[in-house]
């Protein structure tokens, strides 16, 4: 008896040991090389007189326009007049994992407030990281992720913006693929300004959407929101009013089958509380795709 029973565990153990090799030779062999790539983004807005580039996602456009603003708000006596504005954003991305991504670049922008467009300058930089705090995975309990971002003006003098922006989403997948979803989310920005003269307040946005996967891998997405915005001040004088309107954000990407970006559009309109127009192109560059 115990010579069978002796038996009996060691082809229990064998087998287990078997299964278990088994599965590591069936599950996806992880990436020796995390995912690099310049996730290059081109930005055209049209904004309305009387207000700053405000809206989903766009600390590089705003802090190239606030830096603006404030230089040129002393000699604009009427306030800020319509603005257009192109930007690129060249942010060096690294997905460390499938949960978390840093990320860090210089931005580029022109503006033309009226009197010509301006020379394209190296306007401002940025670091930030995204990460999801919590998976679905077919659970109940929907992906939780976090974005934070710093972006600070260039150049380093008096009158530079740093601003902070925090995005924190809930992604509610409806099948085990994760191709369909709810969204919903909150987007903080808080910007600082070195002079003692001159202040804008926070910009907060709560919002809700969804999105859906096509089996061509080209995914859309929407969110509506409510953005609410504290206004800036100059010296005094009011440079932008403060507001709470709607905003609405439409994307289509186009994925392939491990969901890595290969291309993707962005249309936008804030009422801020005039409508403001954003239209932004995203072609990631790969060093490294997984």
């Amino acid at each position: 008896m115990r010579a069978m029973a002796l038996g009996l565990a060691c082809l229990t153990v064998s087998a287990s040991a078997a299964f278990a090799a088994e599965a590591d030779e069936d599950a996806p062999a992880k990436p020796a090389v995390p995912n690099i790539y310049l996730d290059l983004r081109t930005s055209y807005a049209m904004i309305p007189a009387g207000t700053l580039g405000l809206g989903f996602g766009t600390t590089s456009l705003s802090a190239a326009l606030q830096t603006l603003a404030l230089r040129s708000g002393t000699v604009l006596p009427n306030g800020l007049p319509a603005a257009k504005a192109i930007a690129i954003d060249l942010p060096l991305t690294v997905d460390v994992s499938d949960r978390v991504s840093l990320y860090g670049g210089v931005s580029g922008s022109t503006a033309d407030i009226g009197g010509g467009w301006s020379t394209f300058d190296i306007t401002s930089w940025n670091i930030g990281v995204q990460a999801d705090l919590y998976q679905q995975n077919g659970g109940r309990i929907p992906t939780i992720t976090l974005q934070s971002t710093l972006t600070q003006s260039v150049p380093n003098e008096q009158g530079m913006t740093n601003s902070f922006n925090n995005i924190l989403e809930f992604d509610y997948a409806l099948d085990e693929d994760e191709t369909r979803g709810w969204l919903a989310g909150m987007q903080y920005t808080y910007t600082t300004i070195a002079t003692p003269f001159a202040s804008i307040r926070p910009n907060t946005i709560l919002y809700a959407g969804g999105y859906y996967q096509w089996p061509s891998n080209w995914k859309f997405t929407g969110r509506l929101g409510v953005q609410s915005f504290g206004g800036a001040q100059l010296a005094g004088r009011t440079l932008a009013e403060s507001f709470t309107q709607p905003v609405l954000r439409l994307d289509l990407d186009r994925m392939d089958d491990n969901d890595n970006r290969l291309f993707g559009i962005t249309a936008q309109i804030a009422w801020t509380p005039k409508p403001a127009y954003q239209l932004t192109l995203r072609t990631p560059l790969y060093a490294v795709r997984n």
